[in-house]
């Protein structure tokens, strides 16, 4: 397999700043997921030590409660990289399922390896700190969102950082990323076309 192939290895090693020792024994470990929409990547309570990269689509991160009903977290799509922290501790489970929005392909990567990795390099190191600061400030953001800005003001933000993605998910999955119901944002939507 030709390693040089791996989305993974270019974000990663842009997020260090330079090339990494040691990614053929990351790539070895390497899966390269194709998934069709709706598919489920993983459950919620799930030992699942993984990072994931997305190639290509879009996956909706969730929490799913006991009568079905889906609150959306965030969407990550091509470039993005995504995993259940608390599933990356010793013994962890996920705290939040993730399903496909598009037909998506997506590069798995075992957490263990790159800690191996970052325990021999520091170059990997500052790569992973990196790549969790830029999760963190991601957390942050949309914390502050829905916290400070109305569901209106959000969608408008939705429309101006992230225009895709209102073409890529159905308005149920943006209502419940936007925090409000399907017939709310039906009236946002029909206000912002008249303002």
């Amino acid at each position: 397999m030709d390693t040089s192939t791996f989305r993974s290895q270019h974000i990663l090693s842009t997020l260090a700043g330079e090339a990494l020792p040691g990614w053929t024994q990351v790539a070895a470990d390497i899966r390269t997921m194709t998934l069709k929409a709706q598919d489920w990547v993983f459950h919620h309570d799930e030992i699942h030590p993984y990072l994931y990269v997305v190639v290509r689509g879009c996956v909706k991160l969730l929490y799913v409660q006991e009568d079905g009903k889906e609150w959306i977290k965030s969407f990550s799509s091509e470039n993005h990289i995504f995993a259940s922290m608390a599933a990356l501790e010793d013994r962890g489970r996920t705290s939040f399922a993730v399903q496909t929005v598009t037909d998506t392909v997506l590069e798995r990567l075992p957490f263990k390896a790159l800690l191996q990795q970052a325990e021999q390099h520091p170059v990997w190191e500052k790569a992973l700190r990196r790549g969790f600061q830029a999760f963190a400030a991601r957390k942050e953001k949309r914390e502050r969102e829905l916290l400070t800005l109305s569901a209106a003001q959000r969608y408008h933000a939705v429309l101006s950082e992230e225009p895709d993605l209102v073409n890529r998910v159905s308005q149920k999955d943006l209502a419940s990323y936007l925090g409000v119901t399907p017939v709310g944002l039906n009236r946002i939507i029909r206000r912002s076309m008249v303002a």
